[in-house]
């Protein structure tokens, strides 16, 4: 799954080698991201053997919400969802290991299990009550998995595009990363962050300089392209059915027709193997709804977050 998502970058792989060799590396972090001071509600939080960025938004005592991003990115992914979804609950968002301002792991500790583990001793911090809890990609992954762990933990699942099955040669095992793919993410030349990045969207044109920028800084931030790198070294989507069938949580199932780089049709392979799910697919979004189309996937995730309230997930 996350070798697909750069797959797209083979397509510039001559044109990212020209420019690892003449570019020099930005020193990328807080403020090439254009985030010249935390944001309110941002604090840094140590759990699992590093320390983590963190940003809650929303009344403290509101029903909790927690999302996590996908690969290469950053919590501010779900700014949008949140400028909705934070005005009747509590928002909660981090970077994970390896991406963003909480950096690498001393121990270079990357892969899926490895993730969750670490996932778990935060919000066992952040969030030690119930919480519905959200992840797009690679985020949704490790969202899922951690809900097949700690079923009494997790109301409700809110899964964007997430990975699962095998695909595109990562099965129980990690797939070879190609030359082109360790330089992009060893560089993460501007021409290549862009190109990456409109494949994200059913409409490139919807992506914009600033949006370019912050993912760029936040790939450059010191340890960031190395842990990238690593991850993908030791990232395996072994049959996911047996673990999927131990989710008890309502999931919602958010997909984008034009998701080019996780084939929309696993999402019925998902709904048939969990024992809560329900499909649906916004027609004009890609790999990244929440980000493309945001009103009309937070109007999908109120939806089903209105029905976990009633009892009955719509």
């Amino acid at each position: 799954m996350l070798l697909r998502i750069l797959g797209a970058l083979l397509l510039i792989a001559i044109l990212a080698v020209a420019v690892f060799m003449v570019m020099n590396r930005a020193g990328g972090g807080r403020e090439d991201a254009g985030l010249a001071a935390p944001a309110p509600g941002e604090r840094y939080v140590d759990a699992a053997g590093q320390t983590w960025r963190v940003r809650e938004d929303g009344p403290a005592g509101a029903p909790a919400i927690v999302l996590i991003h996908g690969f290469s990115h950053s919590l501010e992914t779900w700014d949008a969802w949140t400028g909705d979804l934070s005005a009747d609950h509590r928002v909660i968002r981090f970077d994970l290991p390896g991406h963003g301002l909480t950096g690498a792991r001393a121990d270079g500790a990357y892969s899926v299990t490895d993730t969750v583990s670490q996932v778990a001793a935060l919000l066992d911090v952040i969030a030690p009550g119930r919480f519905v809890l959200g992840g797009s990609s690679l985020g949704g992954l490790v969202a899922w998995r951690y809900a097949a762990d700690h079923p009494a933990r997790v109301e409700g699942l809110v899964l964007v595009s997430p990975g699962g099955f095998p695909i595109h040669g990562v099965t129980d095992a990690p797939a070879p990363i190609p030359l082109p793919v360790r330089l992009y993410l060893n560089t993460a030349p501007e021409v290549g962050v862009r190109a990456a990045t409109r494949a994200l969207y059913a409409d490139p044109g919807k992506v914009t300089d600033a949006q370019v920028a912050r993912i760029r800084a936040m790939m450059q931030a010191p340890g960031v392209q190395e842990a990238l790198v690593a991850r993908l070294e030791q990232f395996t989507l072994p049959d996911p059915q047996a673990d999927l069938a131990r989710v008890e949580a309502p999931a919602l199932i958010l997909w984008g027709a034009a998701d080019a780089m996780v084939p929309p049709e696993h999402a019925a392979r998902f709904e048939a193997a969990m024992p809560d799910a329900r499909v649906v697919v916004l027609e004009d979004a890609g790999h990244m709804p929440m980000e493309e189309a945001p009103a009309a996937s937070v109007l999908v995730v109120r939806n089903f977050l209105a029905g976990l309230s009633a009892g009955q997930p719509d």
